[in-house]
């Protein structure tokens, strides 16, 4: 995949609309390899979520464009001496080209550069092994710490199974 035609650019209110369809299509859809339909189902996030994750006062929401069209988006956030990762969606047609590393990068690059962030935390739920080996092929390691899913909180997604849990990755940056 070339990658000579990325754009990076951090989201802004007109966006929204565009980033919840790609989230869910990643998160929710059913031909994306980092769907969550098997574990959760309900929506991923919906337009309050994502614009609040916009106008964050310490995060940004980058997007990654190819000609002018959103084709993947994260959200990092400074929390002290680390940055937190998230929301993070490729278009599943477009996904397993390596598109996704290329985003990783730039938020490690990111965090670094805008506010000397010497470490990354994310956390994914648990029962993910394929994308938790993917973050650790990237670098991340599994801490062991795991927090409890929010069941009862659709605004995560309607759990399938009464197990899920997140656990957190780190990455030590520079």
């Amino acid at each position: 995949m070339s990658t000579s035609e990325l754009t990076f650019r951090i989201a802004l209110d007109a966006d929204v609309p565009g980033l919840v369809g790609l989230i869910e299509s990643a998160y929710r859809g059913d031909v994306s390899w980092t769907t969550e339909a098997d574990l959760l189902a309900g929506r991923r996030t919906d337009p309050d979520a994502v614009t609040a994750v916009v106008r964050h006062e310490t995060g940004r929401l980058l997007i990654a464009e190819r000609d002018g069209e959103l084709i993947a988006c994260c959200q990092i956030e400074h929390r002290g001496d680390h940055a937190y990762f998230g929301m993070f969606a490729v278009r599943p047609e477009l996904q397993g080209g390596g598109l996704g590393r290329v985003i990783l990068a730039e938020a490690e690059r990111t965090a670094q550069e805008i506010w000397d962030a010497r470490e990354m935390r994310m956390t994914v739920i648990r029962q993910r092994t394929e994308l938790i080996a993917w973050y650790e092929r990237r670098g991340y390691r599994r801490t062991g710490e795991c927090t409890p899913f929010p069941y009862g909180d659709e605004r995560f997604g309607v759990p399938r199974r009464p197990d899920l849990e997140f656990e957190l990755l780190v990455k030590p940056l520079g």
